[in-house]
């Protein structure tokens, strides 16, 4: 049992850092008072930059050229710039149009998948772009030599998965002990109060959907350029369960967390249901391990949902008085 552990473990915390980092985004959005559906979306925005950024780097590089760290870093930078440009077009209809936040959020879905593939097509010739080479998994001197955790969480492991736990770390401090937080949370909960007390309602809704933008476009570029390693016009339904994994950490920074290792765990056990001797002798169809991730998505939203109370002026549009 420990051997399975030590083997999955890795993987585990690999596919829940895009989730994570994506559902983190969808959390600033909604806390501020707009439903963002649309990360599925700006996952796929992002992957495609992060993808194509780092094609157009090494489009000309020599057999056995290296892929430095700072290319990685621009490939990640586009994800996020591009993920945050994208989720402009959902705030401007949701906030400044009054649009259906749903619809709206559908849209971007449908748009952002169209687009990537007609940009890729365009650019490159080819609807599928591969990473040749993206972020390496690496042992991480000393820390992997702790017994036990070492072996966890610090062996064949992503650097991003850390850049996401550490970004995850400043959300939370933000939003939770400092006065931007407090105002964003505000606009979420009550927001004429938060406009009679001066704050701009609608300048910190467009904060909030702008923020999730570049989460969930970092989101896809991690996804990308790490263990995808291609860009295919899909995200396979990532944005979903991370919107999932939101409303089941009932919108609160550390439940996300623990939601996401959740649904990054199951997803894991899936991926690896073909090639784990552990997982293979169960002798279960493989059918049933893909499906897992998306029926304990259900399971678990129907046993929480009775007692998940999300932001209360969620979804609802915001006319001020000062237009």
């Amino acid at each position: 049992m420990l051997q399975f552990l030590y083997e999955i473990f890795p993987y585990a915390l690999a596919f829940t850092a895009p989730i994570l980092i994506t559902a983190i985004g969808g959390l600033l959005s909604e806390r501020s008072g707009v439903v963002n559906i649309g990360l599925e979306g700006l996952m796929i925005i992002g992957s495609f930059a992060g993808a194509i950024t780092l094609w157009a780097i090494t489009k000309n590089a020599q057999p056995g050229d290296p892929v430095t760290i700072w290319m990685i870093l621009a490939g990640l930078l586009a994800s996020v710039v591009a993920g945050g440009l994208f989720s402009l077009l959902h705030a401007y209809a949701s906030i400044s149009l009054n649009a259906n936040q749903i619809i709206s959020g559908t849209a971007i879905n449908m748009l952002a998948a169209a687009l990537a593939l007609f940009l890729s097509e365009l650019i490159t010739g080819s609807e599928r772009l591969a990473v040749v080479t993206g972020v390496a998994r690496v042992d991480v001197p000393g820390l992997s030599k702790i017994p036990f955790i070492g072996e966890l969480f610090f062996t064949k492991t992503y650097f991003t998965t850390y850049m996401v736990l550490a970004i995850v770390f400043v959300v939370w401090f933000v939003l939770m002990k400092k006065p931007f937080g407090l105002r964003l949370r505000a606009c979420g909960e009550y927001p004429q109060a938060a406009e009679s007390m001066g704050i701009n309602v609608i300048r910190m809704r467009y904060i909030g959907v702008f923020l999730s933008g570049c989460f969930a476009g970092l989101g896809g570029g991690i996804l990308v350029l790490t263990y995808n390693g291609e860009f295919t016009g899909a995200v396979n339904g990532l944005g979903f369960l991370a919107l999932a994994t939101l409303i089941f950490g009932q919108w609160k920074p550390w439940k996300v967390v623990g939601a996401s290792f959740f649904f990054g765990f199951m997803r894991t056990m899936s991926t690896m249901a073909r090639v784990n001797d552990g997982l293979k002798s169960l002798g279960l169809p493989q059918e049933l391990y893909k499906a897992l991730p998306y029926f304990l998505t259900l399971v678990a939203l129907v046993i929480f949902s009775k007692n998940t109370v999300g932001p209360k002026a969620l979804g609802e549009t915001f006319d001020s008085g000062k237009r």
